[in-house]
């Protein structure tokens, strides 16, 4: 069935060019014409859906493996220790707490469940005091990433009277005696335009037991308005820092305030020279992790009365290995690096001193890692692509590492393996990509194969457990991550590759990846599929329109589509470092015409099966740009592939999905690949 989509004759010149936009006014979601046609876009993805007969069967397979106990990294604050857990299939997991770990005895802190009807509130943000007596935490609805922060005494077990709003990507700073925390937040929405929402990050503190609207100005920055600041605490509690970004650049600055003193902040970083992450403190003696002259990035330290770069002091410098994070646990510095897109952990003094490797498995993923400065232990959180998240604590004293939250292991990783191979891309660059499979995988070019790729942002790929992925493997399939230029696998010039200008290195990547896997004999192109979202998303739509012949099957999930006007929608602005800004420059423009997806469709090609996903209330990636793509395509392409769109009511870009939306979007996303795949279950 092709489904008509009204044009409308939209004209717009780019230095020169015009760009026609004929489905800009599917921009506009709240329309009512906009939502008949999405619902229409929908009921003709179910429609088509309908037609694969094992559709429960997916449904049942993919509820049973989904159905096990999930616990996050506990951490301890007070008397007790807090921990998410999830029992299987509640829609969001529960945040309890408990004084043994071995008890069953928990007590329930926080249950989203109970917070809406419709399983949608998730917790985005937590804060404890000092003392473990007050919880500052975040709740947002619906998947947005607007956030309103509430206080529950922790003695009481009782919400406090505080409603913090306008707040999206916050921090929150407890002071000493817990009276009151700093907390970073923007405009109210209703006293600026739509376009400004994001702009003119400001710092507060807000006394506990006040009211919002008495909250003390502490920073701002208005000549600055893409500026945010998110406010942390010194180990002593006595310096206020602010870590200060700008949209998703790779680079932040550092203020600080001696809490002690009447005085301004100090820019000790502010040339926007490179990232640096406050670690920890030692008196006037600041640990940060830089990149500056490190694209491997390294720990240094600065004296406060000689921050001069002269006089910094390279406390564990750059190596071959992605240093990812450092922690200040039991007065020692643990370190995760990442080694070819996988971790290892290592424990150094705060001089610098090699101490221990902490021995973990192989082709894993550090999930967390909570411990206190003056701790004798930590606890840590791992997973891969064959097992779910394990839990352990680990001892400073003895170098013991000890399995908590032990339950029965559903999941076997007998008889399947992971392996890791390096490829070449279009320019001879080598490519690591992870294969996991059954063992003994025939190489007939007969498997089918989800291949999956970010390439963006300086996000790394590393092994992650998936319920689908594994109902996907254990019904013959490969799962394939490519880790693309653009992410953050090999630091600073490995994700300056892919952007910009360069680009279109992360396309390349992802295609000579397909085509070495069908050259290999792991699958051909009717049994290949890829996937991505969001960046991902952009990289699945650029490859379907540069190498249509190459694909088996499409799935584009909240897709970033239209590169000439992605910065005017909420948060667009953060990712002109990486994309750049068609409007206002000229060879950006020249650079993102060539691969946006929305304007290098083309009608008379054979587009591959296509499933389109979005939310009708993402305000990171407005649908806007999966809908106007599928519009287009399906105007464009009259072949009998299927081009669908799938818009989830009720949710944003993925934050805080309950568990029921989450099982029938991935039952919709594969029974679309085992029909268009040929794969029967």
């Amino acid at each position: 069935m092709v489904l008509f989509t009204r044009k409308e004759d939209v004209v717009e010149n780019f230095h020169g060019t015009d760009i026609r936009d004929p489905y800009r006014w599917l921009e506009n979601s709240e329309y009512p014409e906009v939502q008949q046609w999405v619902d229409e876009q929908n009921k003709r993805t179910q429609d088509f859906l309908a037609t694969f007969p094992d559709r429960e069967k997916v449904k049942s397979k993919l509820t049973e493996t989904w159905n096990y106990v999930k616990y996050s990294v506990p951490q301890k604050e007070g008397n007790y220790f807090y921990f998410h857990k999830n029992e299987g299939l509640q829609n969001q997991s529960v945040f309890y707490r408990t004084k043994d770990l071995n008890s069953k005895d928990l007590e329930v802190v926080l249950d989203p469940n109970t917070m809406n009807d419709g399983g949608t509130a998730a917790i985005t943000n937590l804060s404890f005091s000092k003392d473990g007596k007050r919880l500052a935490y975040g709740i947002s609805l619906n998947g947005s990433d607007w956030q309103e922060i509430k206080i529950k005494n922790l003695e009481t077990g009782k919400d406090e009277s505080d409603l913090i709003q306008f707040c999206k990507f916050s921090s929150i700073a407890w002071n000493v005696e817990g009276t009151g925390f700093f907390y970073n937040r923007f405009p109210d929405p209703s006293t600026v335009s739509a376009e400004e929402q994001s702009y003119y990050n400001k710092v507060y503190w807000h006394e506990a037991g006040t009211g919002q609207d008495d909250d003390v100005l502490i920073y701002e920055d208005l000549d600055n308005k893409e500026f945010s600041f998110n406010p942390m605490l010194s180990d002593d509690y006595r310096y206020l820092i602010l870590n200060v970004w700008k949209g998703t650049e790779n680079k932040s600055r550092i203020y600080y305030k001696d809490l002690e003193k009447d005085e301004e902040f100090v820019y000790l970083f502010d040339k926007g020279d490179g990232e640096y992450s406050f670690i920890g403190n030692e008196g006037r003696t600041f640990y940060f992790l830089t990149n500056v002259d490190a694209p491997y990035e390294k720990i240094i330290s600065v004296d406060l009365d000689n921050p001069s770069k002269e006089n910094w002091i390279d406390v564990i410098p750059e190596t071959t290995d992605v240093l990812s994070f450092g922690k200040i646990i039991n007065g020692r510095i643990v370190v995760g690096y990442l080694h070819n897109a996988h971790y290892e952990l290592k424990v150094f003094d705060l001089e610098g001193k090699r101490g221990v490797d902490v021995k973990l498995p192989g082709f894993i993923s550090l999930t967390g890692l909570t411990g206190k400065k003056e701790e004798a232990w930590m606890f840590i959180g791992y997973t891969s692509y064959l097992s779910p998240n394990a839990i352990a604590s680990y001892s400073f004293e003895d170098g013991e590492l000890t399995s908590i939250f032990q339950e029965e292991n559903k999941f076997t990783t007998e008889g399947f393996e992971t392996t890791q191979v390096f490829y070449p891309s279009k320019d001879g660059t080598m490519i690591p990509m992870f294969l996991t499979h059954k063992k003994g995988l025939v190489l007939n070019g007969e498997n089918p194969v989800v291949l999956y790729g970010y390439g963006g942002f300086n996000v790394s790929l590393t092994p992650s457990f998936s319920p689908a992925l594994r109902m996907c493997i254990e019904e013959g399939g490969v799962y394939a991550v490519a880790n693309l230029r653009g992410g953050g696998e090999f630091g600073e010039e490995w994700y300056k590759a892919g952007t910009l200008e360069r680009k279109q290195n992360v396309f390349d990547d992802f295609i000579a990846a397909a085509e070495w896997l069908i050259a290999k004999g792991y699958t051909k192109k009717e049994k290949l599929a890829i996937m991505g979202g969001s960046n991902g998303g952009l990289l699945v739509g650029a490859s379907i329109t540069q190498r249509p012949d190459l694909f088996g099957a499409a799935i584009c999930q909240v897709p970033v589509i239209d590169m000439l006007r992605y910065h005017k929608f909420t948060v667009g602005r953060y990712w002109v470092t990486d994309y750049g800004n068609a409007e206002l420059n000229a060879e950006d423009f020249a650079t993102m015409i060539k691969y946006s997806p929305l304007h290098n469709v083309k009608e008379g090609v054979e587009y591959p099966p296509t499933l389109i996903t979005t939310a009708d209330t993402d305000d990171r990636v407005v649908p806007a740009h999966a809908m106007k793509f599928a519009a287009t395509l399906q105007a464009a392409y009259s072949g009998g592939n299927p081009i669908l769109l799938r818009v989830e009511k009720n949710a944003g870009h993925g934050l805080g999905k309950p568990t029921v939306k989450i099982i029938e979007e991935q039952t919709d996303v594969y029974s679309f690949l085992f029909k268009t795949l040929g794969v029967t279950i």
